[in-house]
Parts: C-alpha cells; sequence; structure tokens
C-alpha cells in the first residue's frame, strides 16, 4: 500500500498527468476551434453557392423579365424563387412550386441580403441559407431567392465530431503511456544514482562513486557533482580520522611517559630523585597543555572560523619581541630586520603565528635564524629563515597538513606536535594572507604574508 501510494506520488506519475492534461486542454481547444472553422467553411460555400445561382437567375429575369423557366432547379437541396413587389411568387423551382414566398426580405434593385433560416416548406425543418437579391426587370422591381440546403453542413459536423470523440480518448491515451514511458528512460539514471546512493551508509563505502550518463545533460552534470561531493566526503572522512587517530596517539604518549615516570619512582625511589621526576612531568604536561590547545584552537575554525578581534598593531614590535624571546636561551644566533610596519590584525593570533613559525626555525636551525619583515602597498610580508636541513620540494604543501612531520624522532623529541605550520595557515588566511614553504640558500625560507588592512577591507 505504502509502495503504491508513493508510486502515485512519483515524478514519472506526475509528469504523465500533467503532460496528458495540457494535452488534453489543447487538443479540446483545437478541436472546437476546428469544428467551428469547418461549419464556418462550408456554410460560407454553401452561401457563395446561393449567392451566385442568385446572380445567375437575376441576369436571366432581366433578360427575359418574368417569363423565366425555373424548371430542372436542384430539388430540396437547392431551390429558386422570382417574387414581385406584391410578394407574388411569378416564378420558382419544381419542388417549391405553389408556395409562397420563401422569406419576407425585398431588397431594392442591386442589393443583396442573406438569411439563415429553418421555416421553408421543404427540407423538413433543415437550415437552410437564403440569399435574396433584388433586379429591375421590364415588369417591374423583382426579387430572387436562391436558398441552399446546410444538411450537408450539419451532416459533416456531425461527423467530425464523432471522429473527435473516438479520437479524443485514443490520443489521450497513447499521449498518457508515451510520457509515462518516456520521462522512465529519462529518469532511470535517476534512479540508478539514488539506488547507488543508498548503498554508500559509512566511511568505507565512501569510495563509491554514481554511475556518470553517457552526453551532457541535467542527469550527467548532477551525477559528476554527486561523484565530486563524495570524493570530498570520502577525504573530509578519511582526514577526520587520521587527525583523531594521530590526537589520541600524541595524547597517550606524553600520557605513558608520565605513567611511566611515576610508577618507575614509586618502585625504586633511591634509583632517581623527585625533583628530576618533577621536571621531567611538568615538561610531559606542557606538551599535553599545548596539544590541547591546538586540537581546540583548530577545531574551533574547522567549525565557526577563527573568531577575530581585529585592531591596528606595530607588525615589526611583534618580529622583534619573537627576536628577543628566541635570544634568551642563547643557543642561537638571531638576526632581525624588521623597519616599521603597521597592519590591522588581531595581535593574539598573529603573535601565536609567529611562535609557530620562529619555534619550527629554531627547532631545526643548527645555528642562526633570520627574521625579516617587509610590506607592499596592500600586503606585509615576515620571512623565518634557519640554516637546518631545509624543507624537500615534495614535502614543502604537506608540512601545511595536521600532524605531518618530516623528521618524526626528532619532532617528538624536542616538543613539536605537527599543528603549528597548520595553525599558522589557518591565522595567515584568516588575515587574508597565506603561509608558505621553500628552500632558502641555506635551510628552510618560510614566509607568512597578511592584508595590511585586515581581511576584507580594501585600501584607501
Amino acid at each position: 500500500m505504502v509502495e503504491r501510494r508513493r508510486l502515485l506520488r512519483g515524478v514519472r506519475v506526475r509528469t504523465s498527468v500533467s503532460a496528458t492534461l495540457v494535452v488534453a486542454v489543447v487538443l479540446a481547444a483545437a478541436a472546437v476551434a476546428f469544428v467551428v472553422l469547418q461549419r464556418h467553411q462550408l456554410q460560407a460555400s454553401l452561401t457563395e453557392v446561393a449567392r451566385q445561382e442568385a446572380s445567375d437567375a437575376a441576369a436571366r429575369v432581366t433578360r427575359d423579365g418574368s417569363a423565366i423557366d425555373l424548371r430542372g432547379g436542384g430539388g430540396d437541396q437547392s431551390v429558386i424563387q422570382v417574387v414581385d413587389a406584391h410578394r407574388s411568387v411569378v416564378a420558382a423551382s419544381p419542388s417549391i412550386d405553389g408556395e409562397p414566398a420563401l422569406v419576407d426580405v425585398v431588397p431594392a434593385p442591386g442589393q443583396v441580403r442573406v438569411v439563415t433560416t429553418g421555416s421553408l416548406p421543404i427540407g423538413e425543418g433543415e437550415m437552410f441559407v437564403v440569399v435574396a437579391e433584388g433586379v429591375s426587370a421590364s415588369g417591374g422591381e423583382l426579387v430572387v431567392i436562391a436558398a441552399q440546403s446546410l444538411e450537408t453542413v450539419q451532416e459533416s459536423t456531425a461527423v467530425v465530431g464523432r471522429l473527435l470523440l473516438i479520437g479524443y480518448p485514443l490520443v489521450l491515451l497513447a499521449v498518457a503511456l508515451t510520457s509515462y514511458w518516456l520521462t522512465g528512460r529519462a529518469l532511470a539514471p535517476v534512479e540508478a544514482i539514488r539506488r547507488r546512493v543508498a548503498t554508500i551508509d559509512g566511511t568505507p563505502s565512501l569510495s563509491a562513486r554514481v554511475p556518470v550518463p553517457r552526453g551532457d545533460d541535467e542527469i550527467a552534470r548532477l551525477a559528476t557533482t554527486m561523484n565530486s561531493m563524495l570524493a570530498r566526503l570520502q577525504a573530509s572522512a578519511e582526514s577526520q580520522q587520521r587527525f583523531v587517530g594521530d590526537a589520541s596517539h600524541e595524547l597517550r604518549s606524553p600520557l605513558a611517559m608520565i605513567r611511566a615516570a611515576h610508577e618507575i619512582h614509586s618502585l625504586h625511589p633511591d634509583a632517581s630523585s623527585w625533583p628530576s621526576v618533577s621536571t621531567e612531568v611538568l615538561s610531559e604536561l606542557d606538551r599535553v597543555d599545548r596539544l590541547v590547545s591546538d586540537l581546540l584552537l583548530l577545531a574551533r575554525a574547522d567549525e565557526h572560523g577563527l573568531a577575530m578581534h581585529l585592531r591596528e598593531v606595530d607588525l615589526d614590535d611583534l618580529v622583534r619581541s619573537e627576536a628577543d624571546r628566541l635570544r634568551r636561551p642563547g643557543q642561537l644566533e638571531i638576526f632581525v630586520s624588521a623597519p616599521p610596519v603597521r597592519v590591522v590584525c588581531d595581535p593574539h593570533h598573529l603573535a601565536r603565528a609567529l611562535r609557530n613559525l620562529t619555534d619550527n626555525g629554531a627547532r631545526h636551525a643548527l645555528h642562526r635564524v633570520e627574521l625579516r619583515l617587509s610590506s607592499t602597498a596592500t600586503s606585509a610580508q615576515v620571512s623565518v629563515l634557519d640554516d637546518g636541513p631545509g624543507v624537500p620540494s615534495p614535502d614543502q604543501e604537506r608540512i601545511f597538513e595536521r600532524f605531518v612531520r618530516l623528521d618524526e624522532s626528532r619532532a617528538r623529541d624536542s616538543g613539536g606536535t605537527g599543528l603549528g605550520l597548520p595553525i599558522a595557515r589557518q591565522i595567515a588566511r584568516a588575515h587574508g594572507g597565506d603561509v608558505t614553504a621553500r628552500d632558502g640558500v641555506v635551510g628552510a625560507h618560510f614566509t607568512l604574508t597578511i592584508a595590511l588592512k585586515g581581511p576584507g577591507v580594501s585600501g584607501a
């Protein structure tokens, strides 16, 4: 019952019914117009015949006067009378001999009057078209009356009407069946797409693709768009799975080290000192704190975008502050080139992006890190250069994916989470810019670009 109701509400049935109704209305209007036009043309043709007969009889009356001979007329279908000024019949076709004047119309000589009547003494109530033409003869003014039966018009109209009544439902049935079949053929690819999509119920099946019909019509473009959407969903789902797996691994690693440090100290209190254990535990907790903070930032950015609090900031101050922070341990040479540049930005987010880039440079540098600030008419650029091993060309875009490390062991030992560069790029793009990586003369060269006037704000 439900399946039957769904079928009746389907596009195929609705389309067929709509097409049939439209054809029904158009055919009905066309049939009525055709019948009316045919009747009008037939009647006009018979009227012209009556006019011609009246004209011929009028010519004879003008020549012969009232002695005109009308014998051999057309029987009951066509009759002629000649009437004088006193309404007396002076000549008539044999079929109406002795009958009074057919009509009371009395046109003046040279004038013609046309009437339609069903009260003639012949034809058993049939309709006639009557043409009366006034003539002037030697015996005075006469009226020639020619009448043509409209029985053939009525019979022809009845025949056409019966044919239309028989053909009308047959044509509608043919239209309904044809439109139902054609709609089914047209919707077959859509049904195939629906069945394929119905089988996609989870991440493993996102690799499935819907069939794309041949051609470049709307359905083919729909299938292509759905396949593109499935590809994006698959990539997103796989990325999310990797993200969850990497995040859980990153969180388990410091927690396992904290547990191990406590268990070792509990089992062998004399073999390790509590201050060293405490230092190690605090270091791992700092790592967990950074990881959780990074994960929360990325989660909020993915869901709602970064919450921006824009104001004017001296970007050179932020760059010099980061340089001072890197100098404190005293392990690296820090070089700064930061002319005054003022930008509209979120200082908290931008400082975090700069810190991630400079920490990455310091983590991989051998002896020195260089910070360079420059600007154009529309943007500002901060470059971070180190003299480390650099980034291979195939990996210069991959390192901005989450949890990607080119040196797994060293990154974990030095506290990296694999989220610093993705976060820096997210912040830069929120400011209308980007972060890119390339090989420097020696080591790696990262460039952060942001719009001077803030995201979405045009320059003056």
